[in-house]
């Protein structure tokens, strides 16, 4: 199969997923400024949601550039990856009715963490699709950022159940770290001529 095909198809899962998640929330209980101060905490995970949606589809996109073949394998990861992501609105939603507590942050960053591991075995199933030849696993390499942003998820989970705007804090470090661009792929297929 061409990559453009799961790319189209990737776009428009994350499209409504983004769309969803804007559409399950709450309009200001009032017109006051205090009402509108009430929704900033579900705002800011908005905020943070439409961001990791975005850092996952940029690399996404950046990823399946890098690619020629894509197999069965491979279909099926990113499958698993729009899975997970599909799922962001209802944390968000969960979020929303309880507030910032445990169980609803914990499980926010549980989808991410899923989210990310899928990201990873796409990633490994597009890799062995070009076997031999692969610009990704080149451009890849040991996939620090990677392997640093399962560490604060897993951290953001666990501290959830005891500090849950701290595991906030977590789950924003790895989008920050995302959001300092990751030039590996671009430059692998910068090195490649047309």
């Amino acid at each position: 199969m061409r990559a453009q095909r799961l790319e189209a198809f990737t776009d428009g899962v994350l499209a409504i997923a983004i769309t969803i998640t804007v559409l399950e929330m709450k309009v200001p209980g009032g017109a006051t400024p205090q009402a509108l101060l009430a929704t900033v905490p579900i705002l800011l995970a908005y905020a943070l949601s439409y961001v990791n949606i975005g850092i996952f589809w940029t690399n996404h996109h950046h990823m399946l550039q890098a690619v020629e073949h894509v197999r069965g394998g491979a279909l099926w990861a990113n499958l698993a990856l729009l899975f997970w992501l599909s799922l962001v609105p209802f944390v968000i939603r969960w979020i929303d009715e309880q507030g910032v507590v445990p169980l609803p942050t914990a499980a926010y960053g549980f989808v991410l963490l899923m989210a990310a591991v899928s990201y990873i075995l796409t990633q490994r199933a597009l890799i062995l699709s070009d076997a031999g030849h692969s610009r990704l696993a080149a451009a890849v390499g040991a996939d620090r950022k990677g392997k640093i942003s399962l560490l604060f998820y897993v951290g953001g989970i666990a501290v959830a159940f005891f500090l849950p705007l701290l595991a906030v804090l977590f789950y924003a470090i790895v989008a920050t770290i995302w959001l300092i661009p990751d030039r590996r792929i671009e430059r692998s297929l910068a090195d490649v001529p047309d």
